[in-house]
């Protein structure tokens, strides 16, 4: 039971901390003036967006294969 609530807050962790990555390159991304450095941070921000989206996904297969 203990090792289970430590992995939910190490996934709220995560997905705290994977929002935070994306506030902060939308703001890059926002706020530079330089093309490539535009798509860069964009490209970033679609990837870490995908990362948030697929870890509960990831998360919940592999604690079924520990189980």
């Amino acid at each position: 039971m203990k090792a289970e609530s430590q992995r939910s807050k190490g996934r709220e962790g995560a997905i705290d901390s994977l929002n935070a990555a994306i506030k902060a390159t939308d703001l890059a991304e926002k706020t530079s003036c330089i093309a490539p450095a535009k798509i860069a941070f964009g490209s970033a921000s679609i990837f870490l967006t995908l990362i948030r989206v697929c870890l509960p996904f990831f998360c919940q297969d592999l604690l079924q294969v520990h189980t």
